[in-house]
């Protein structure tokens, strides 16, 4: 059970890889044993059948405890793995439209923008001008806000149109289940 681990940067370091000589030892069920040297700490460790971890090796002197590191690493493990098990990951899609955009177009990229909310992702909505088109920045507004009008039941707005450039974006995501209820 007594084992030497090689040190990595996300592992503590472990039995005789602690380097302190003196150290203050703590056991499993959280009793201090006080301060002891490595020689000591080592085995009173091994006399448990269990290992040393240095806890905390910035303290004066370093927290060293008695404890089983696998049966702790793997808590850690099914902790982490938990973790991003609950973690939601929100892609940002985006969706063109043009100033001159058909009904018929519109209509299909608004059903297209329903799809992506429903399954809880973000859209952001460009609009490109081309040449001249630039000159009417108002129409490629009014095209955005209409958009973003016909997605008003199901998504909220992020940012309000704003113009990059040659063209105008803004995003938008989801309605949350609060949202919802309220409407």
């Amino acid at each position: 059970m007594f084992r030497i681990n090689k040190q990595k940067k996300d592992e503590a370091i472990i039995n005789e890889a602690i380097r302190a000589k003196e150290l203050l030892v703590i056991t499993d069920q959280g009793e201090k044993l006080g301060v002891l040297s490595r020689g000591k700490a080592l085995a009173e460790a091994e006399d448990r059948g269990l290992d040393l971890v240095l806890v905390s090796p910035e303290a004066n002197p370093p927290v060293a405890k008695i404890m089983d590191y696998s049966r702790f690493r793997f808590q850690q493990q099914k902790k982490l793995k938990e973790m991003k098990k609950n973690q939601k990951v929100v892609v940002v899609q985006e969706i063109q439209l043009s100033p001159v955009i058909e009904k018929h177009d519109f209509e299909t990229k608004l059903n297209k923008a329903k799809t992506i909310l429903e399954k809880g992702n973000k859209i952001k909505v460009t609009l490109r001008f081309r040449g001249r088109m630039i000159v009417h920045q108002e129409i490629g507004v009014e095209v955005i806000n209409k958009f973003i009008e016909s997605l008003s039941d199901c998504a909220t707005i992020d940012s309000n149109v704003k113009l990059d450039g040659r063209a105008l974006f803004a995003v938008v995501s989801p309605k949350s289940e609060k949202d919802k209820k309220e409407n």
